[in-house]
């Protein structure tokens, strides 16, 4: 599946000069300019993830708030992107439910598919039904719609429209209600998409978004979703804009964050971080739900192109992913917290790109069976 994907993107790449400007056109601007724009209040519900003294001054808020309310502990899910895969991911959560071990986080964040796993597995069991339903009840069959010939003319191979009514059938103002009252406890949801045109990872705080209340946050909060699970190439990536600066609208382009984070429990810019003296770290737990496999598997590459790109763009993304996994879990070992990891097992059939409902629903189940009986989590010792 992947390959035929990958094949389909050489495609549009080599009439790329038939489409010119057909699929959308962008004005120029620059890096001041961009900053410029950006309003004070956003500071408020975003930060570039590389940007060491904004996440130092996020977790403070955020400790300062956990401690005023008592809990002395934070837990930190931090759900990976993987296309379908996430089905694995979903059923965990519905299955650590099951086994009465689940427990409530202070920090949730999700990366591509992880995102739209997250606000459900934020706002706690009481939505699992919902979140079966949104992996393993079908309607994600029809997210890889494509556009026939319109591929030529357009900046993805898929339409948006399916992965938006998915989106928008799930993210209510129902829900948004419900994150902002958990917000005000001191709680977070954590979204992470790619800005390509500063090639950073932003971090947004949905719960942030979602105190604002009203249509527009409500906008805003599912556009941060589809930019999140915007595969690039696969779907369009989604403009967000962000200000004015001298009189002209800056739009920024952003995609599916696992581009430059396969998952987020520490911002990169917090990776090297070490508690001032004096200081002791909050005690915690850092549980990582990966929606794919870490191990690298054995398989004869054929020497087609499409093949050839397939295999290199999985090395890749395992690569990426162990070496974040190592990152912190390094952070983990030296403040004190502990570290678990969730994987899809490595003799299941998965595929990020099937989307098909029954190879969804097993996985779906094979994540929830493997939660129940207590086998999901591990250290990797």
């Amino acid at each position: 599946m992947r390959s035929s994907v990958l094949a389909a993107l050489l495609l549009a790449l080599f009439t790329a000069p038939l489409a010119g400007c057909a699929s959308f056109s962008r004005e120029d601007f620059t890096a001041d300019e961009a900053y410029r724009a950006t309003p004070p209040a956003a500071a408020d519900i975003r930060f570039n993830a590389a940007d060491g003294a904004a996440a130092v001054a996020f977790s403070n808020r955020t400790r300062r708030q956990l401690e005023s309310s008592g809990d002395r502990r934070v837990d930190i899910l931090a759900i990976s992107g993987g296309g379908a895969d996430g089905a694995y991911g979903a059923g965990v959560m519905v299955g650590w439910t099951r086994a009465k071990t689940r427990p409530t986080f202070e920090v949730v964040t999700g990366v591509s598919t992880g995102a739209l796993i997250a606000p459900f597995a934020f706002l706690g069991p009481h939505w699992d039904k919902t979140l079966r339903d949104a992996y393993a009840g079908g309607k994600a069959s029809q997210v890889l719609k494509g556009q026939g010939l319109g591929v030529l003319f357009s900046s993805s191979l898929y339409s948006p429209e399916y992965l938006r009514a998915l989106v928008e059938t799930y993210c209510t103002s129902v829900m948004l209600h419900e994150i902002a009252q958990e917000h005000a406890k001191g709680r977070r949801l954590l979204i992470a998409t790619t800005n390509l045109d500063s090639q950073q990872t932003v971090v947004w705080d949905m719960g942030a978004i979602a105190t604002r209340g009203g249509p527009e946050a409500l906008k805003l909060f599912r556009e941060v979703l589809v930019a999140s699970a915007a595969i690039p190439g696969v779907f369009p990536p989604v403009i967000i804009p962000i200000g004015d600066a001298d009189g002209r609208q800056i739009d920024e382009m952003h995609v599916d964050g696992g581009v430059t984070a396969p998952f987020v429990s520490i911002p990169e810019g917090l990776y090297f971080w070490d508690a001032p003296e004096g200081q002791t770290s909050t005690p915690g737990r850092i549980f990582v739900l990966v929606n794919g496999k870490l191990d690298p598997s054995f398989a004869v590459v054929r020497g087609r192109a499409p093949t050839i790109l397939g295999r290199t763009f999985d090395t890749m993304m395992k690569t990426n992913l162990r070496a974040h996994i190592a990152a912190n879990r390094a952070f983990a070992e030296r403040n004190n917290m502990d570290f678990e990891i969730a994987e899809v097992p490595r003799d299941a059939e998965s595929g990020s790109l099937n989307f098909q409902p029954e190879s969804m629903r097993r996985l779906f189940k094979l994540g929830e069976d493997t939660a129940v009986a207590g086998k999901a989590w591990s250290q990797l010792d």
